[in-house]
């Protein structure tokens, strides 16, 4: 008997040990293992973190002048945690109440806070639930629906019939409008209510450059208390490429808590400052950008194109000037981008025909095994051998080098690539850059397309422009290199990163990738290529009155999308120029994509290169290019008083 009772006794207090020993594990790990998690939640119980948006950095151009910037906006929220728990509305309540009482005026914050609270107790005991949440989101409504602009019938209903629990109830309200609010919503103690401070991105010229300055979208985080908050980021063009300069670093201030959730009226905790985002500079100059906008418009008007794209490059830095596409689109507003967010200056990959026959020239000229004096028999118009079949478009008997550029023969094109050989002509074309994409700053280059198959057909139609796709951007380059002397150079987009104050983080340096040809060959083909732009060559409409303008078309078939061919009197007419010809300030790039006009024959030296003239005498006046050559007489008449 006495055994078991002391079995029994022995079995419980082992339990009783084991429990405290468990209990006291227990308490060892939330003191000292634990102690972190616990801490933090109970700081999120007694704080909340506003979050303070670093200003987005500006994008400016070459001049300085804004194409994007950021200014601050606020959302108001409806927490419907808060906006039906009648504890916490009870204080909006007691506060209005409390306010009209005798001798409010006269009281410190502490006897206020006393005065509400001691009213709020009161309410809890005399009003059910359900009455202390009905009067105060009536009383909510009484104060918001004036400066919010909105009946009061309008703001209930937005209230009550929305079926999330945190939502804005007034989006993107400016400083002067949410500081009016701010101060209805304190100066009335009503709950329920919380900010959202935001960025607003603003394009002045929201129809320049769209394609390159790109725009910004909202990407959504939680903040300490597990509610959305919005994110600017940037998500196309610049903005996107440049997200990690531009972005700078957000903020937060800790707003403080009393014992009853209620936030402290005027503590403010502690503050992290925000830091703005750097600004970005570009190489464009919105001045040339406009004129280039214009004159692409126009032209896409007079001859019925589909699709465009001009690219204006400085050969010397490669830096971009100006850059357009089309179709395009609105950078506020962003209306079908599906449709037209498709950036054609450097993602559309086309056959570029005749401006593709700088590869050939120029290679020959560079390995000596021409001069531009050579004369080549271009065989009457067609040149057959073997399944090799090449046409021109007019038959021409013997022309020099320079002449098969100013007539644009393809005969003559093929016979100066065969004397590089195959293998040497598609080296030509890799240093070009052809082929492969440019390292724009830019997401989504397409690279083209160049593949040297050992075909003999394919090899004779690249050297006049087929069998090979290129975008605008590679051209603009490739014609840089003859401008510039002889180097290949990366397009730059970026000048420097600045910082708010005016000082220069970080500048970005013209790029040298490689040399394409001698700077005698480079010369060489820039007096070959002013013959196209004279009266003989195929394309006097881009002479430009008082300059010397070096050039060449471009006409190419449509490729048939749906099966192999090309489409019957269809075409990607195209012209890449420079100017001055003897030492270039600027080349640039004209490619319009299936033009439908019945007016003038479907040619790059009928279509694009009018567009081009008209586009570089205003951009020589807008860069103030000293004219190189007597203005005739006959332009001087035409010319506005």
């Amino acid at each position: 008997m006495l055994r078991t009772f002391q079995s029994r006794a022995l079995i419980l207090c082992l339990i009783l040990v084991a429990g405290l020993s468990v209990l006291s594990w227990r308490l060892i790990q939330i003191q000292l293992v634990e102690r972190n998690r616990y801490a933090e939640s109970a700081k999120k119980t007694y704080r909340r973190l506003e979050k303070l948006p670093a200003l987005r950095g500006m994008i400016v151009d070459r001049n300085e002048e804004v194409v994007a910037k950021s200014f601050p906006v606020s959302s108001l929220m409806v927490d419907k945690d808060h906006l039906l728990d009648p504890k916490v509305v009870a204080r909006g309540l007691a506060y209005e109440e409390a306010s009209k009482q005798p001798g409010w005026a006269e009281l410190d914050e502490d006897a206020r806070r006393k005065r509400v609270n001691a009213t709020r107790g009161e309410i809890l005991r005399r009003d059910s639930e359900q009455a202390i949440v009905q009067k105060h989101l009536a009383y909510a409504i009484s104060v918001l629906a004036r400066p919010l602009g909105m009946r009061r019938e309008d703001l209930r209903a937005a209230i009550e019939n929305s079926r999330g629990k945190y939502f804005a109830i007034a989006k993107d309200l400016p400083g002067d409008v949410a500081d009016r609010l701010r101060e209805a919503i304190e100066s009335s103690g009503i709950e329920g209510f919380d900010w959202q401070n935001s960025l607003k991105r603003w394009y002045p010229a929201p129809t320049m450059a769209t394609h390159l300055i790109g725009f910004t979208g909202e990407r959504e985080e939680k903040n300490d208390e597990g509610k959305p908050v919005p994110k600017m980021v940037g998500v196309f063009g610049v903005e996107s490429t440049m997200e990690s300069y531009l972005s700078g670093r957000d903020g937060w201030r800790e707003h403080r808590r009393d014992v009853r959730g209620m936030l402290i009226p005027g503590d403010a905790g502690s503050l992290m400052p925000p830091r703005p985002g750097l600004n970005v500079q570009l190489t464009l100059d919105m001045g040339v950008q406009a004129i280039v906008e214009e004159e692409i418009d126009a032209a896409m008007k007079e001859y019925q194109g589909q699709k465009a794209a001009v690219v204006i490059m400085d050969p010397k830095t490669g830096g971009i000037l100006a850059m357009a596409s089309r179709p395009h689109f609105d950078l506020n507003r962003r209306e079908h981008i599906a449709e037209t967010g498709f950036n054609f200056a450097l993602q559309a990959i086309y056959e570029p025909g005749s401006t593709f026959k700088i590869v050939s020239s120029s290679g020959a000229l560079n390995e000596n095994l021409v001069t531009p004096q050579t004369t080549i028999f271009c065989h009457n118009g067609l040149y057959e051998e073997g399944p090799i079949k090449v046409p021109d478009h007019h038959p021409y008997g013997s022309l020099t080098v320079e002449g098969i550029l100013q007539k644009s023969s393809n005969i003559g094109a093929y016979k100066l690539a065969r004397q590089l050989g195959m293998d040497r002509f598609y080296q030509y074309v890799s240093r070009f850059g052809f082929g492969k994409k440019t390292g724009i700053q830019l997401l989504g280059e397409s690279g083209g397309l160049v593949r040297n198959s050992g075909n003999p057909v394919d090899f004779s139609r690249a050297s006049y422009g087929y069998a090979v796709s290129v975008t605008p951007l590679q051209v603009a380059r490739a014609y840089c290199a003859i401008a510039n002397g002889g180097e290949l150079l990366r397009p730059r987009i970026v000048n420097a990163l600045v910082a708010n104050d005016g000082t220069e983080v970080e500048r970005f340096p013209p790029e040298v990738l490689g040399r394409v040809m001698r700077p005698d060959t480079a010369k060489k083909m820039r007096a070959a290529l002013e013959k196209v732009v004279e009266k003989q060559g195929t394309a006097p409409l881009a002479a430009v009155p008082g300059y010397r303008v070096a050039g060449k078309t471009g006409t190419a078939k449509k490729h048939n999308p749906n099966g192999r061919g090309y489409l019957d009197g269809r075409y990607t007419v195209s012209f890449a120029g420079m100017m001055p010809a003897d030492d270039p300030a600027f080349v640039a790039v004209v490619v319009i994509d299936d033009p439908q006009t019945t007016k003038v024959s479907r040619y790059g030296g009928t279509i694009a290169a009018p567009a081009f003239g008209k586009m570089a005498a205003r951009i020589a006046t807008a860069m103030n290019l000293k004219p190189t050559e007597p203005v005739p007489a006959t332009a001087r008449s035409t010319e506005a008083p």
